[in-house]
């Protein structure tokens, strides 16, 4: 059984940063894929990124290029970097955990919210 406590969301203004952070409870971390989510209003969750337990990332086109997925095992936690902010990338983000490719079937954390303002 896996855990997963995301923080780091806010208000940004387009340009900015944020970093997310999502802590995970539980044993075998480093076994785990992890993934950053997000779903914006009136619309499907989606991909943002993904990185394998052996740190092989994997991140869609619209974010390619400004954000970062990046996992401490130490510390159990996985990041999300989040560089020249866009209006459109408003949405609660979601971090997930599997053991294999499946998403739906593994572990999801309940969201933190990220506003970006025009």
């Amino acid at each position: 059984q896996v855990q997963l406590a995301e923080s780091g969301g806010g208000l940004v203004q387009a340009g900015g940063s944020l970093r997310l952070s999502c802590a995970a409870s539980g044993r075998f971390f480093s076994r785990y894929a992890m993934g950053w989510f997000r779903q914006a209003p009136r619309k499907e969750r989606e991909l943002v990124a993904t990185i394998s337990s052996g740190g092989i990332t994997n991140y869609a086109d619209h974010v390619k290029g400004r954000f970062t997925i990046s996992r401490d095992n130490a510390k159990n936690t996985v990041f999300l970097q989040m560089n020249s902010l866009k209006p459109e990338d408003t949405a609660v983000y979601y971090c997930a955990a599997t053991r294999d490719v499946n998403y739906d079937h593994g572990y999801w954390g309940q969201g933190t919210q990220v506003t970006v303002s025009s």
